[in-house]
C-alpha cells in the first residue's frame, strides 16, 4: 500500500458532482502536484482529505489507515497538515503568536508551544517579522505565515493550496525554495498550484483533473504534453 492513497473519491453537493471517482497514490517523500482549471474539484479534494467535508463515497488512506470522514483535528493529530487558498491569519496577533496558537495542536504548555513556534519561525524565514501584527504583512508574508502555521502542527503529509498565488517573480523563487526545504526536512507534500512554472519545477509527479474527473497523471513533462490537459487549459484549438 502506498504511503497515501485516495480511491474513487466522490463528493456531491445536491445534484452537482464536484469530484467524481478520483484515485491516486502518493509515495513518502514525494512532491505530488494536483492541477486543473478553476472549479475542477482540487480544493474540494483537499477538503475531503483534511476532514472539512466527508466524502460522498470513496476512501482516503493515510499510512494504512482510513481517515475519510474523520474530524479535522483528528486528521491533523495523525500528521496531515494543510494550508488554505484564502489565507486568514489572526490579524490582531503577531506572527509569532499565530504560530504559537497552531503549535498548541501538538503540545500542552505555553513554554513548549513558544519553543516549537520559534523553531518554525526560523525554519520558515519569518524571524525578522515575528513581532509584526499578522494583518500588517504583505501577501507574500501572509502566505509564508500560512505555511508556518501548518508546519507548527508537525505534519508528515502537508497539503499546500495555491501558496504561490499573488506572488511576484522573486517571491516565487523564495516560495519554491521553502517548499523544497520542507520536503528535504522529511515532509511529503501534495500541492495545488495554477502557476505552471512552480508546479512543473517542483513536482515529482502530477495528477490533473477537470470537471471533477482524472484526465492525466505522470511526470511534469508527460502531463504538460497530454492533449486532454492542453485542451482543459487552453481549449480544443490547442489540443
Amino acid at each position: 500500500m502506498a504511503y497515501f492513497h485516495v480511491e474513487k473519491l466522490v463528493k456531491k453537493f445536491g445534484g452537482l458532482t464536484a469530484v467524481n471517482e478520483v484515485t491516486f497514490d502518493v509515495e513518502k517523500g514525494e512532491i505530488f502536484g494536483l492541477i486543473g482549471p478553476n472549479g475542477s474539484g482540487k480544493t474540494t479534494t483537499f477538503n475531503m482529505i483534511s476532514g472539512v467535508y466527508p466524502p460522498t463515497s470513496g476512501k482516503v488512506v493515510y499510512r494504512d489507515r482510513e481517515i475519510q470522514g474523520m474530524k479535522s483535528h483528528r486528521i491533523c493529530h495523525l500528521g496531515v497538515g494543510r494550508t488554505f487558498q484564502v489565507v486568514k491569519p489572526l490579524g490582531r496577533m503577531t506572527v509569532l503568536d499565530n504560530i504559537i496558537a497552531a503549535a498548541f495542536s501538538r503540545v500542552n504548555s505555553m513554554k513548549e508551544a513558544r519553543s516549537a513556534a520559534l523553531r518554525t519561525v526560523e525554519f520558515c524565514g519569518l524571524s525578522p517579522v515575528q513581532e509584526v501584527l499578522a494583518k500588517s504583512l504583505p501577501i507574500a508574508g501572509r502566505k509564508r505565515l500560512e505555511i508556518a502555521r501548518a508546519m507548527a502542527t508537525r505534519p508528515e503529509l502537508l497539503l499546500l493550496d495555491e501558496t504561490a498565488a499573488g506572488l511576484n517573480p522573486s517571491e516565487l523563487v523564495e516560495a519554491i525554495d521553502l517548499i523544497q526545504k520542507i520536503r528535504a526536512s522529511g515532509t511529503t507534500i501534495i500541492i495545488i498550484e495554477h502557476i505552471m512554472h512552480v508546479i512543473m519545477s517542483i513536482s515529482d509527479r502530477i495528477h490533473a483533473i477537470n470537471f471533477g474527473q482524472t484526465i492525466a497523471e505522470g511526470t511534469p513533462k508527460e502531463v504538460a504534453a497530454n492533449p486532454a490537459v492542453i485542451e482543459a487549459y487552453l481549449g480544443t484549438d490547442y489540443a
